[in-house]
């Protein structure tokens, strides 16, 4: 299956985002994401879409025991590879959709920034449910509704090209939404808020955590910064099988 990760040029702008280039603290929403990871010591944990594999190199360095981390793009799990290879980690190219959930399997399974790329989430969150162990936490970073909701994913500004504000529309209609993502036209999936809260819960999940991500106060010098507090860009959810 054909990813627009592995397309040569969008990968190469992609590696020069912060979050590639610096890892987790080069990511605005990690201060608040790492405060819901569970107590990881001894525990087994899945990423999906695993990207360069930062998260799954700060599980074992949070103490755990078997990390997988899948991503349909061979371009990233390369980078993992090179990028975060541990003894305790497996990078595996395979996609969400692909992916067999063995039930009852991992005590965490995580997907950072993958799930708006995903039509049926209802499925993907019924099969997390399936592979989590009993009391296995969940943790989804996802593109927030508002974020997601508009044609083009970008502000309208005025002649000076100064932002003015975010267009949200068509939000109640879920499905495709033609982007325009570092310097390639990119597809992703819009998902209501009601979708993505009650698709958990009627998985299964009960929600512990709920957070709209905001900068890290120590980001708020780097030009633009300011604006990510006019409109959320993502959605933190942490929750959990009983």
């Amino acid at each position: 299956m054909n990813n627009i990760y592995d397309d040569k040029q969008f990968f190469d702008q992609y590696a020069k985002m912060s979050r590639s280039q610096q890892g987790l603290a080069g990511a605005g929403e990690w201060h608040q994401f790492k405060a819901l990871f569970p107590d990881l010591s001894g525990k087994n944990m899945l990423d999906l879409g695993c990207g360069y594999g930062w998260h799954c190199k700060y599980a074992v360095e949070r103490g755990a025991e078997q990390v997988l981390g899948i991503d349909l793009s061979e371009k990233m799990i390369r980078e993992a590879k090179e990028k975060n290879s541990d003894s305790k980690i497996t990078y595996r190219v395979c996609g969400l959709e692909e992916y067999n959930y063995p039930a009852d399997s991992y005590d965490c399974v995580l997907s950072n920034l993958v799930l708006h790329y995903i039509a049926d989430i209802d499925a993907i969150f019924g099969k997390i449910h399936r592979t989590l162990k009993s009391g296995g936490v969940f943790l989804l970073n996802i593109e927030h509704p508002v974020f997601t909701a508009g044609v083009n994913q970008d502000w309208i500004y005025d002649a000076n090209g100064k932002p003015q504000y975010w267009p949200v529309d068509d939000y109640f209609y879920p499905g495709e939404r033609a982007t325009y993502f570092l310097g390639e036209n990119v597809t992703k999936q819009h998902h209501t808020l009601t979708q993505i809260l009650m698709g958990l819960i009627n998985a299964g999940f009960r929600l512990e955590a709920v957070e709209e991500a905001v900068p890290d106060a120590s980001m708020m010098e780097i030009p633009g910064m300011t604006d990510e507090m006019r409109r959320p860009m993502m959605l933190l959810v942490r929750a959990l099988k009983q």
